[in-house]
């Protein structure tokens, strides 16, 4: 098993830590947190993803970018092609620097799929590198309105040049709406599809398979989180807004924070932008021990949760709906 790729920190001193307070004006919010822990052990064939530029005879070679992305084209493709990963689950993929076994795995690839978006910056040199002519591209944001900014950025330090994750494309995580990811599914799909019309059949039932979950998913956040509407949160990673919009919660600022060299004076304008929204419950990411939101948690007397941006976890297709179902019990705990 590789060791989870270390982040670039010449690109950006911003945190990405996939973390977010909720602000809640009921009750509640000092209930222990319930949510199941998530299952962070990988598969070895993703492990071996980029390493291993070979297929399987009578299948079609397909190369995922990341953990969501795989997620669904596994789910469609099933075993008619050898699905791979690109950037290891846990990698910061946002800044994410490809290395020369990505260049081989997309060089002898048939399908390449991506999340689109602007998410997978690194992508365009890396396959111009391949120089792959035959490979078939799926971008599975097709037919997706991106959201732009909709909410303020609260900056806690004095920056001296561009964020690295302000999006050219628009907000990139619309994985983490269900109905977004339904389209994702079905682009992936009829990418499938059109790249090998022989396993059209087994595309489509695969496809119907996972929508079907997915949209039982969306049914629950639905029926779950109307009974506390207008839940609002502020984040510290801009990876919600898709979640807010479709459910009815509301994202009022992105709290950017440094991500090292913190002095006292970021930490306390961190500190004054989360009391100015009367926050009540911090979350963190799964397997994240961070010493900032711990310190904060503590200082503000808050209770510290989690909610998973799912770009890491167990690699079985299954795992979006294990670790969707435990946000949402986590929402609903901390929204009443």
């Amino acid at each position: 098993m590789t060791q989870i790729a270390k982040k670039n920190k010449s690109k950006s001193r911003i945190v990405s830590l996939l973390t977010f307070i909720v602000l809640l004006t009921g009750s509640g919010c000092n209930q222990t947190n319930t949510k199941g822990s998530v299952n962070k052990e990988q598969a070895p064939q993703a492990q071996e993803a980029a390493s291993t530029p070979g297929q399987k005879s009578g299948k079609i070679k397909v190369v995922a970018t990341f953990l969501p992305i795989y997620w669904f084209t596994k789910a469609v493709a099933g075993d008619t092609a050898d699905v791979t990963i690109l950037v290891p689950p846990g990698t910061e993929v946002h800044e994410y620097q490809a290395t020369p076994e990505n260049v081989k795995a997309i060089a002898t690839a048939n399908v390449l799929v991506k999340n689109g978006l602007g998410l997978e910056e690194f992508l365009e040199t890396t396959v111009k590198n391949a120089q792959n002519p035959k490979l078939t591209q799926i971008d599975a944001s097709k037919s997706i309105q991106p959201i732009e900014k909709i909410s303020p950025v609260v900056e806690t330090e004095n920056h001296e040049e561009e964020h690295d994750h302000e999006y050219t494309g628009g907000n990139p995580h619309i994985w983490l709406d269900p109905v977004l990811a339904k389209q994702q599914v079905i682009n992936i799909r009829n990418g499938l599809i059109a790249a090998n019309p022989a396993n059209k059949h087994i595309y489509e039932t695969n496809a119907a398979a996972y929508i079907k979950q997915v949209d039982s998913l969306n049914n629950q956040y639905q029926q779950t989180l109307q009974k506390n509407p207008s839940c609002t949160f502020v984040t510290f990673h801009d990876a919600y807004p898709y979640l807010a919009k479709r459910y009815n919660l509301k994202q009022v600022a992105v709290v950017e924070i440094p991500e090292d060299q913190l002095t006292p004076t970021d930490v306390q304008k961190a500190v004054n932008a989360v009391k100015q929204y009367k926050v009540k419950a911090l979350f963190g990411e799964p397997g994240i021990d961070n010493k900032l939101l711990t310190s904060l948690s503590k200082d503000l007397n808050l209770t510290l949760r989690e909610l998973d941006s799912l770009e890491t976890g167990s690699t079985d297709p299954q795992h979006y709906f294990q670790a969707m179902q435990n946000n949402l019990q986590t929402l609903e705990t901390v929204c009443k």
